[in-house]
């Protein structure tokens, strides 16, 4: 992939991370769409989650969309918990030859089905590309999908995080998570102190 490639995705990465910590329960994922080196249409997963970056981009580019080269930081999903249109079939139904994937999503509507519907539609679609920086933009997402929990990192101000955790350090504080990841939260945040004391000394704190 180009010097170019790079540059869209980089974009596209920006704007998912000026919306980090109001998309839960759904990751931030940013979306460009690319024409001729031209950006024809660019969106970020809208606050509280919906919608998606995809469904918001194609719309927008219209017409222009056809033959264009989509920039996503996360795998299109391939089936929606909705029942609704995927992003993967947003993307084919609209005509865009390629899809650039900065990390692939292990999530039930992803796990490389996206990648897969749009590969049969006959997209082009290429993975990887600045996964290392994309990363950020959905760990939280994943921590929750495999744990149950939030991830809770110690932070000065929050900012990027969907709330802050104040529980008693004595308190149950994987039940306390627990319930915050049913309600939602995927990235949780803390001063230094005692509660992120005994967060770390249980595990519950992530590096």
């Amino acid at each position: 992939m180009s010097a170019e490639d790079a540059r869209f995705m980089a974009r596209a990465i920006d704007l998912a991370l000026a919306r980090m910590g109001e998309t839960w329960p759904n990751p931030a994922v940013g979306c460009v769409l690319v024409k001729d080196g031209q950006v024809i249409a660019e969106a970020a997963t809208a606050p509280g989650g919906r919608p998606h970056a995809e469904e918001q981009a194609v719309p927008a580019a219209g017409e222009a969309a056809r033959g264009a080269t989509a920039y996503v930081t996360l795998e299109p999903c391939g089936a929606r918990s909705s029942g609704r249109a995927s992003c993967a079939h947003f993307l084919a139904e609209a005509g865009v030859a390629r899809v650039v994937v900065a990390a692939l999503d292990p999530s039930p509507f992803a796990a490389g089905r996206g990648a897969e519907r749009l590969r049969q539609a006959g997209v082009e679609v290429e993975t990887g590309l600045m996964g290392e920086q994309a990363a950020v933009l959905s760990e939280g997402f994943l921590h929750r999908h495999e744990t149950g929990r939030p991830m809770v990192r110690i932070s000065e101000d929050g900012q990027g995080f969907d709330a802050r955790f104040a529980a008693s350090p004595r308190a149950d504080l994987v039940t306390e998570l627990k319930r915050l990841g049913e309600a939602g939260y995927t990235r949780l945040w803390t001063g230094p102190g005692e509660l992120a004391d005994a967060l770390a000394e249980q595990g519950l704190l992530t590096s």
